[in-house]
């Protein structure tokens, strides 16, 4: 059976520097026969999240529009991919929210998210404008939320750059890409 990759661009910029690097790692090194699908965050944008774990029972509604579009995409992948650059040593707010619903999903009738995604992998692009370790917050939330999720780690791909293009000069970014999904 093929694996699917689900690319979740986060940025506020179109064609960022993390989703550079993710389209070049992506080209370069995703297994043979490996589908893929890009969904930016910004084009399905979700309401505030709404904590509803103890208000009767529990149970969330089944979702509709923009979050059944994530759900499905999220719930059909092997891979998950998320293509965010480092905001205040974290992840972009999209992506925030877009991991504040997996609670809810967690807890709709019938959708069994856990189990879906249990055996997964989890991997994190990444684009930022100083030293790596500045991205271990984003990375360590991300790793615990696989591990939580009983998805494998597949790995963080950083890459340096401010302006639009700057990670294209990052060579150590460029050949890390080259091999990155295949790891």
């Amino acid at each position: 059976m093929p694996r699917k990759f689900l690319f979740l661009t986060a940025s506020s910029r179109t064609d960022g520097n993390s989703e550079q690097l993710a389209r070049l790692a992506a080209e370069a090194s995703l297994p043979a026969g490996a589908e893929q699908r890009w969904l930016r965050l910004s084009e399905h944008p979700l309401p505030p999240f709404a904590d509803l774990r103890h208000t009767g029972d529990g149970r969330y509604p089944e979702p509709a529009g923009h979050e059944r579009t994530l759900l499905d995409a999220t719930s059909e992948a092997t891979d998950l991919v998320f293509v965010a650059p480092l905001y205040w040593y974290s992840l972009p707010t999209s992506a925030k929210l877009y991991l504040d619903y997996w609670s809810a999903w967690l807890r709709v009738p019938g959708v069994d998210f856990r189990a879906r995604m249990a055996g997964g992998t989890m991997w994190a692009v990444t684009a930022l404008a100083s030293e790596d370790e500045k991205a271990d917050p984003l990375i360590g939330a991300l790793r615990l939320t696989a591990d939580y999720m009983g998805m494998r780690w597949g790995g963080a791909l950083l890459g340096n750059g401010t302006r639009p293009g700057d990670v294209l000069r990052d060579e150590r970014a460029l050949v890390a890409a080259k091999s990155f999904f295949a790891g």
